[in-house]
């Protein structure tokens, strides 16, 4: 069985399966259940489902730009510039048609109609998996990426729909869709999306358990949603919901069994791929986002920050200077143009490009993040002395804890999408940085409206049918 040789593009199958419209996140091809049936009825077509999956969360309307280093980035504030006519006087400006309004709308359909391909793929497994693959793990396999699949891409929309969690976790938040039709199903809770989630994860988790035992050290795996990508995305969902033991414990896990260590050096390696478990790849990205990063001084339409901001963010007047988060084989740095742009995404590592969802350090700071604050300090120290830095001896109060977790956040997943959701899930109501170029954060900056098409489509904040999850859960089906 060859379950790692989806790391280059492919032909994506499963992409002609499922279409969308301008009223809809997902309409029927008629001619689905013919080409449907004759892809699944071996056990390579059901991999190439599952590769087309991987293949269009790569889009630049997925997690190839808006969900990483692109929208989510810029409204953590990440840049000085930022492409496609937006500044940060209109960025948090959500009615605006052809500005974020449109964007967020785009993230919105793109997740949905990868669920609905996770969906697919689950549905035909249901169908006629069990006599059209024989091979055990590759089952697993197959049904395990695609509920965690299913888990991560609904997480993510929670994230950015639903509430301040902490303020509010009984609000309305999205759908949370278990069959691949056109259905309507009602805006859950944020709670009731959370459970749903955590369901998920668990048994994905259950059916990936045949490579607990197996390391990600220089592993392919780490491009899928492997075991040990699923125990770290149980931890960043139960830290969300309040959920700290049991976050503290999957952090703890994955840091002691993955196979995965801190680097002290991210030279040839500035994203630090090394210690990603789970990055996608994009094909030739050095080519192909010339328009966002690229080398060379004066590109004007690229993600650049001026030098004022980028010294402030990694205190390079400070003790920052010997941070290699922000040295030369970090950033390309332009003293006479007093600009810097991450390299992150211009370096190939063994002749892939990756983009990093999911990172160790995370589990480090989730530990901080969750354990009692006298034992909280050693593990956001230890990423911070691989960085070059001091860490922390204690914390004195849960304010200083709150603010050392922001700073490296701030500078551990710079262009990598992750910075934005911890502002909100602290509710912060203002940045670090200073000056800022927003008055002040608050709900109407953090949670992003109902895109328009889905309002004409049927959705309602009003709607009260199923609200406690009960319901929907019953009748979305398995």
């Amino acid at each position: 069985m060859k379950i790692n040789k989806f790391i280059i593009p492919i032909c994506g199958l499963a992409l002609t399966m499922l279409t969308t419209t301008s009223c809809s996140w997902f309409d029927v091809n008629p001619k689905t259940d013919v080409e449907a049936e004759k892809l699944f009825s071996t056990p390579d077509g059901f991999e190439s489902a599952l590769a087309g999956i991987y293949i269009a969360s790569t889009e630049r309307q997925a997690y190839g730009d808006n969900w990483t280093f692109g929208f989510i980035d810029k409204l953590a504030q990440s840049y000085d510039n930022i492409p496609q006519d937006e500044n940060a006087s209109t960025i948090y400006d959500y009615t605006r048609s052809g500005g974020s309004k449109d964007i967020q709308a785009t993230m919105w359909q793109r997740s949905y109609f990868l669920i609905a391909n996770a969906n697919n793929l689950l549905r035909w497994l249901d169908k006629n998996g069990e006599t059209v693959i024989v091979n055990k793990e590759q089952k697993r396999m197959l049904r395990g990426e695609a509920l965690a699949w299913r888990a991560f891409l609904h997480f993510d929309l929670l994230r950015a729909w639903g509430p301040i969690y902490k303020n509010n976790p009984k609000a309305k938040s999205i759908p949370y869709r278990k069959v691949a039709d056109n259905s309507k199903l009602p805006l859950l809770p944020a709670d009731s999306v959370g459970k749903l989630i955590l369901a998920d994860i668990d048994s994905a988790q259950v059916l990936m358990e045949y490579e607990k035992n197996k390391s990600l050290s220089g592993s392919s795996r780490r491009f899928r949603l492997n075991y040990w990508a699923i125990t770290a995305l149980k931890a960043r969902v139960n830290l969300y919901l309040g959920n700290k033991d049991v976050a503290a414990a999957c952090a703890r896990d994955v840091i002691e069994n993955s196979g995965l260590t801190l680097a002290s050096t991210n030279n040839g390696d500035p994203a630090f791929t090394s210690e990603a478990l789970f990055g996608i790849n994009i094909y030739q990205m050095d080519e192909n986002y010339t328009d966002l990063f690229s080398r060379g001084p004066g590109f004007e339409s690229q993600y650049y920050l001026r030098s004022d901001k980028f010294d402030q963010i990694f205190d390079r007047k400070g003790e920052g200077v010997n941070d290699i988060r922000c040295r030369d084989y970090a950033f390309f740095i332009y003293a006479d143009q007093q600009e810097a742009i991450t390299r992150k995404y211009q370096t190939a590592v063994n002749n892939l490009y990756m983009v990093p969802l999911i990172r160790l350090p995370e589990m480090y700071y989730i530990l901080c993040e969750s354990l009692p604050l006298n034992e909280a300090a050693s593990y956001i120290s230890q990423v911070m002395e691989y960085r070059g830095l001091n860490g922390y001896q204690n914390f004195t109060s849960e304010e200083a804890r709150e603010e050392a977790l922001e700073k490296e956040y701030r500078k551990e997943f710079y262009a990598e999408g992750q910075y934005f959701f911890f502002l909100k899930s602290h509710g912060k109501t203002d940045f670090l940085l200073r000056p800022s170029d927003v008055s002040q954060m608050t709900e109407a900056q953090y949670v992003f409206p109902l895109p328009d098409a889905e309002k004409e489509y049927g959705w309602t904040e009003e709607n009260e049918e199923n609200t406690d999850g009960n319901d929907a859960d019953a009748s979305a089906g398995n």
